[in-house]
């Protein structure tokens, strides 16, 4: 088996066998993860798997078993991420949520994550039902959808891509579970931003809302999907390579010199840097019934969380007792201060 630029083995980023329903889209993003890891040369033990509970919140069991992994009480990944980010600023945080996890129960979590821009990559198995308690409405269900007993949804949804551009997300991305050519190349972006990297991933549950009616259906999602640009992600020692279609296309470049090639394939000119047009693209395409995906917005500019805590260079959880403990004279300045 072929080895990545670190000398790893796909098979060394796999994990344990799934026990979700055969079909089912989660599995789909658990092989997208391996696939974006191994392709990126992102070594599994730097890499640190937060969930919290659901059928969303089973995947980080799929993937990379060498991995540092924690599964939180439900809605309660962002502030524990949080702070794991910030004992050990060295680990790359790959959070897995899902609509239930981060919408209803973990939404508060998610906003605070959000306007610290926490460095993490933030995914949503997004199915718009609550497939562990047999398949009622989540929060991101759409108003008018109907569930496989009839039932109609009277609420509003919540769109996670429109709430993360006003919170101010510096990455903000949708995609569909079984897109492999446009999710893989932004997982693999997302790792590499320097700041909350959300994607919301469109993934059916087969069991309970993959049917007429339903707008997070297999059928639906693909019937409806309008996608803003294919993506290329390459590494800095790779030559970028243009194998896309002929159209616009953009390169950006992300702070550890890895490069994201845009080729925009959809008929409006969508400006990735303007976080009022996204918002507009992504209002209009959910009055249309599009199911809109690609890359709407990235600033690479904005400080995250870790640099404005002016943390030390070395991660707080490998500090010992003498590095943590004050000198007499740090210790009399301080008291000063309150004198």
């Amino acid at each position: 088996m072929t080895a990545n630029s670190i000398g790893l083995t796909k098979k060394d980023y796999s994990g344990a066998v799934s026990t979700l329903c055969t079909g089912c889209g989660h599995d789909l993003i658990s092989n997208h993860v391996i696939s974006a890891c191994y392709q990126a040369g992102i070594h599994p033990f730097q890499l640190a798997k937060m969930s919290g509970i659901g059928c969303s919140s089973k995947i980080p069991a799929y993937f990379m078993s060498k991995s540092f992994s924690f599964n939180s009480m439900h809605g309660r990944m962002a502030p524990i991420t949080t702070g794991a980010k910030v004992c050990n600023a060295d680990l790359t945080m790959l959070g897995i949520s899902g609509d239930g996890d981060t919408a209803s129960i973990g939404l508060g979590g998610f906003v605070h994550l959000i306007r610290r821009n926490l460095p993490v990559c933030y995914l949503v198995a997004n199915n718009g039902v609550y497939g562990l308690t047999k398949g009622q409405f989540s929060a991101t269900a759409d108003k008018g959808a109907k569930l496989k007993t009839g039932a109609v949804n009277p609420f509003e949804t919540i769109d996670l891509c429109t709430l993360a551009l006003d919170l101010g997300c510096t990455f903000v991305a949708r995609s569909f579970s079984g897109d492999a050519k446009q999710l893989v190349p932004l997982i693999q972006a997302a790792l590499k931003h320097k700041g909350t990297a959300l994607i919301d991933v469109f993934s059916p549950c087969i069991t309970f809302n993959n049917h007429d009616g339903s707008t997070k259906s297999y059928n639906y999602v693909k019937s409806h999907d309008v996608v803003l640009q294919e993506l290329g992600f390459y590494a800095p020692q790779e030559e970028v390579l243009v194998d896309y279609q002929e159209g616009s296309k953009e390169l950006i470049t992300l702070p550890d010199g890895s490069k994201i090639l845009l080729n925009k394939i959809d008929s409006r000119l969508h400006n990735v840097h303007d976080r009022l047009e996204a918002a507009k693209v992504l209002t209009e395409a959910r009055h249309q019934g599009e199911v809109l995906t690609g890359l709407f917005y990235i600033n690479e500019e904005e400080s995250n969380l870790i640099e404005n805590l002016n943390l030390t260079e070395k991660p707080l959880a490998y500090l010992n007792e003498q590095e943590l403990r004050p000198t007499q004279a740090q210790f009399d300045w301080v008291m000063n201060l309150f004198s």
